[in-house]
């Protein structure tokens, strides 16, 4: 498995790769949970994929596996910022506006959002290492550009699944039961570099 981080003036570089996230995104989100976003047959690509938007994408033996998508909370594009600061000021049907009590923006936040990680990969083993490749190129694409931390609404089980890769995640927003997919959700954060001692390790 090998990491890829780009944005929409770089995604050339990597032959289809995006289209393959996207066709990943489409398979989980609408066809696995019933999500009710914008898709057609083959795609999910949503009003925050533009030119702010940055991606780290793991690919094997070519194929895209896994990824997400990270921008600064300063982002702006049109009449939307982030997911979080759109949900916290109503701009999102499906995201309650008490998820998070304020919304945060500051060049030193970015927000992660569509974490995918493909069927395909059917051990832990190689699930970790996926989600492994895919923050660290979050952290590093984030870090670059004067992140220090980064956040996320997801599912409870992923602040386990960070820990253990050596991240300091916790949960900063209250949890929430989704009704439409019956999984609980929570903004979390954590610094964007690991632990030192998962680094000499």
């Amino acid at each position: 498995m090998k990491n890829v981080t780009f944005n929409l003036t770089s995604l050339h570089n990597h032959n289809d790769a995006f289209w393959g996230y996207l066709k990943l995104r489409k398979h989980f989100f609408v066809d696995q949970l019933g999500w009710d976003i914008p898709h057609d047959n083959q795609f999910e690509m949503d009003q925050y994929d533009t030119p702010v938007a940055w991606y780290s994408l793991v690919l094997m033996y070519g194929k895209v596996v896994g990824g997400a998508r990270v921008m600064p909370t300063t982002a702006r594009w049109g009449q939307h910022s982030y997911m979080l600061k759109d949900a916290v000021d109503g701009k999102l049907v499906d995201i309650p506006p008490v998820v998070l009590e304020n919304a945060i923006e500051s060049d030193g936040v970015w927000e992660c959002t569509r974490l995918v990680i493909s069927d395909e990969l059917n051990t832990h083993a190689l699930r970790s290492e996926c989600l492994s490749l895919i923050v660290s190129g979050l952290a590093e694409t984030a870090r670059s550009q004067g992140g220090r931390e980064l956040m996320s609404l997801s599912p409870l089980a992923l602040m386990r699944a960070l820990r253990q890769l050596g991240y300091d995640a916790g949960r900063i927003g209250e949890p929430y039961l989704n009704p439409g997919d019956g999984r609980k959700y929570a903004v979390l954060s954590m610094p964007v570099e690991r632990r030192v001692d998962e680094q000499a390790a």
